[in-house]
């Protein structure tokens, strides 16, 4: 198990259901129109590392409280909430959701956003996370069907219930992989070394002390840094003179 609790997660949701007068690209619904709530369907989530994908759906009255409270009690117990486009749906879907239950919710959880680090650090000729796994070689979507799979959802179809399920299940799956490829290319976001044993110098991504110092560079205002490379992980990280002394002390200690 890594240093680092990394939940892995994706839900899948409802549409609002109301009365309108017209179908159209550019038509505007009010909401009055609304007459039942989206809600989330299921929430699927995996420890970094472990083989099994857990869920949990809705009920057969299609209230989504014990769903939403059980993946709370999950998510409160891992260091990061990783998902794809997470930051801008997942996390204020289940947000919005534990308002209305009145659940309690982390303001701000720790997460990262695969879709941002897509977004943020390649050019890839789409950031859906089907495309990025089928280029990197990794994985695939399952087909849905479109949208009669929520249609049979919503009517209570058990079966296609558990089809939605495993469309859900796998996109976690996938999900790790991506993240898991990006992970020496992309800025870190947590350094599960300091998380480990307070030590800076040590790998934020793994938190192996067997590192060595790769390069050295200098801030416009004269700040020098050390860049490292970690020989367990092979990722490369930047740390502070200060931190680089503590590194050099305990390289030498180790020597004694």
């Amino acid at each position: 198990m890594a240093v680092l609790k990394r939940l892995y997660f994706d839900i899948e949701t409802s549409p609002n259901i109301g009365y309108f007068w017209k179908a159209g690209y550019r038509e505007r619904i009010s909401p009055e129109a609304i007459i039942e709530e989206r809600k989330v369907i299921c929430i699927c989530w995996k420890l970094e590392g472990e083989e099994e994908v857990q869920y949990v759906t809705w009920d057969k009255k299609q209230n989504d409280y014990k769903a939403i409270k059980t993946f709370i009690e999950v998510a409160n117990k891992a260091d990061i909430l990783i998902a794809h486009n997470g930051d801008r749906f997942d996390v204020p879907w289940i947000r919005t959701r534990a308002l209305y239950h009145r659940l309690e919710w982390p303001p701000k959880p720790v997460t990262t956003d695969t879709l941002k680090r897509a977004r943020g650090n390649f050019r890839f000729n789409s950031n859906k996370l089907d495309y990025i796994a089928k280029y990197l070689g990794v994985g695939e979507k399952l087909e849905t069907g479109g949208f009669d799979l929520w249609k049979d959802v919503i009517s209570g179809n058990e079966e296609a219930l558990q089809r939605m399920v495993d469309y859900c299940k796998r996109d976690v799956v996938i999900l790790e992989k991506v993240h898991q490829e990006f992970i020496n290319y992309v800025p870190i976001t947590s350094h599960a070394g300091a998380f480990k044993d307070g030590k800076k110098w040590t790998c934020p991504r793994c938190a192996s002390k067997e590192v060595n110092q790769f390069n050295k560079r200098s801030t416009a205002t004269g700040i020098i840094k050390y860049q490292m490379k970690c020989k367990k992980c092979y990722g490369y990280y930047t740390i502070s003179g200060k931190a680089h002394s503590e590194y050099l002390k305990s390289k030498r200690n180790g020597k004694k």
